[in-house]
């Protein structure tokens, strides 16, 4: 096992480029499953969550070569096994097999999620839709049994603002017969980056972004090559940073219009951001202002920006409150700031900040997004070195974070623990 030590307390300086999206890659690959020929994606993050998406694949007869920040899937050959155990069982977002193999192949067995472990990760909405479509559906041992006949379109509306469903029902309906309709769909960014996918391979999907989607089921999709959309989280968490620290960094390869929600409240505490076509340089300045923060569905601010942000909030004057109304219990984080000296309470769903200088300690992740919370703060502390466990959680959203922070000027390495 490796653990993170950060000497921090230097202005983090330069440019740093940012990955594909982890968010829409790991629903990407088992999109491709769809496809009766190659699809070729491109911008694909290096990440332990893509690592094991391209070793599930092949479990299942797939062809997969990976290179770089290139994988090219060939599904012809693909065959619907049960999938209870293994691979599946260290992903968050494993549910993507279900509507991907009920979409290709009428049938599943998928064990549920794993990954992070903020908080259970509900798939009743998922379900609701694979019903709703056709398919009978049991939980039978820890694992989803999914199996329909036929798959038949009809109008889903979702009780809730789903990702992980809208983009689960979008996948077994783009091979349905007949139009199915998605109300109330969530509106991420990485929803039309599926979508977009999904029409390059033939599928008939419009209102992507939008609160309805439709789609026309087709019989047949073929291969095609997609570049996946810039992490817009990790390009917030390397703007966090960069504030955190006093910096100056200019964050490259991004979508600006998915970044306005932590742009504007990062602008309201006084950092300096500069917007350009592809890239936000980030400034930071001698003293913040308090901020209230509510982490909302898109297009609020991310919830998945909420720890990070957590961070450079103990760096503000007075007092801020972060509310997150996504995930009630994403505040495992917390516990570990403090005993860096952070003065933060949780009440409910929302957390209490005061603002003051954090000590260095040992700390440990507890999940990807607190991960990076703690190497932010870490990078804050002017005297000591931080100690951060739990790597194995931040290397499922962050590749090349040490190289990258090293390139910026941070003193900041691996070491076995």
């Amino acid at each position: 096992m490796e653990k993170l030590m950060i000497s921090g307390g230097r202005p983090l300086q330069g440019m740093v480029s940012i990955s594909g999206a982890k968010n829409s890659a790991i629903a990407l690959i088992p999109a491709a499953i769809l496809a009766e020929s190659e699809v070729i994606l491109d911008n694909l993050p290096l990440l332990s969550d893509v690592a094991v998406y391209a070793e599930i694949l092949e479990e299942l007869g797939a062809k997969v070569a990976w290179e770089g920040s290139q994988m090219r899937i060939d599904p012809s050959a693909i065959k619907s096994i049960p999938m209870p155990n293994g691979p599946v069982k260290k992903l968050r977002a494993s549910y993507y097999m279900m509507g991907a193999m009920l979409g290709r192949f009428k049938e599943a067995v998928v064990g549920l999620p794993g990954g992070c472990n903020f908080e259970p990760r509900p798939i009743d909405q998922h379900i609701k839709g694979f019903e709703a479509l056709g398919a009978t559906v049991t939980n039978e041992h820890g694992s989803i049994h999914l199996h329909a006949k036929e798959l038949r379109g009809t109008k889903i509306y979702l009780d809730v603002s789903s990702v992980g469903a809208t983009i689960n029902i979008m996948l077994a309906a783009a091979r349905a017969k007949g139009a199915t309709i998605i109300e109330n769909a969530a509106k991420e960014p990485e929803i039309i980056d599926v979508a977009t996918l999904l029409n390059s391979m033939g599928a008939i999907i419009k209102g992507a972004g939008t609160e309805t989607i439709r789609i026309e089921g087709v019989s047949e999709l073929h291969g095609c090559r997609h570049s996946i959309i810039p992490d817009r989280i990790q390009a917030g968490t390397y703007m966090i940073a960069a504030a955190a620290t006093r910096g100056d960094v200019l964050i490259d390869n991004i979508i600006p219009k998915h970044l306005e929600a932590i742009t504007a409240k990062m602008q309201e505490m006084g950092v300096v951001i500069e917007e350009f076509d592809e890239s936000i340089r980030v400034k930071g300045t001698p003293s913040y202002e308090h901020v209230d923060v509510k982490a909302l569905v898109y297009p609020g601010f991310a919830t998945d920006l909420q720890s990070p942000m957590t961070s450079l909030l103990t760096q503000a004057r007075g007092v801020s409150v972060l509310s997150d109304f996504v995930y009630s219990n994403r505040f495992k984080h917390v516990p570990e700031l403090v005993r860096m000296g952070a003065k933060i309470r949780v009440e409910g769903r929302s957390a209490i900040i005061e603002g003051g200088l954090l000590n260095a300690a040992k700390v440990k992740a507890a999940d990807l997004r607190a991960g990076a919370a703690l190497v932010i703060a870490g990078l804050t502390v002017e005297d000591g070195v931080t100690e951060v466990t739990g790597v194995e959680y931040i290397d499922r959203g962050y590749d090349h974070l040490v190289s990258n922070l090293r390139m910026l000027g941070a003193d900041v390495w691996r070491q076995s623990e």
